[in-house]
């Protein structure tokens, strides 16, 4: 079966960079999206950002767009979310996800088959 590993959270100041990896494992599968969703506690797990594997074209959630970037390498099957400027607001558990299908609905969590563990990233003011 697949599996995602996410990677590169932690502690941040506010202001600050933070760059969060994830990498398939296991089985080797050809994803259509692969998206990052975050879930803070209290709250639902929501989109942040999504991206098409052939074409790279990437898509974000409002409250990340023109901070938050998402980009893939096809060869090792890695996708990554450079964060600028992460406020508090943004502290929460970050997971990645994939597809194998396409949908236009690529913010939906229904879409998706394959779910990483998730990495806890923490915004400092």
């Amino acid at each position: 079966q697949v599996q995602l590993v996410e990677s590169g959270g932690g502690l941040v100041q506010a202001g600050g960079s933070l760059k969060l990896s994830c990498a398939a494992s296991g089985r080797t599968f050809t994803p259509f999206t692969m998206a990052w969703f975050r879930q803070a506690p209290g709250k639902e797990r929501e989109f942040v950002a999504a991206i098409r594997w052939n074409s790279g074209i990437a898509y974000y959630a409002d409250s990340v767009k023109g901070r938050f970037f998402t980009s893939r390498d096809n060869d090792a099957n890695t996708i990554d979310l450079q964060m600028n400027g992460p406020q508090p607001e943004d502290t929460a558990v970050y997971y990645c996800a994939g597809g194998t299908r396409y949908s236009q609905k690529y913010y939906d969590q229904a879409e998706y088959s394959y779910w990483g563990q998730g990495t806890q990233v923490t915004v400092s003011s």
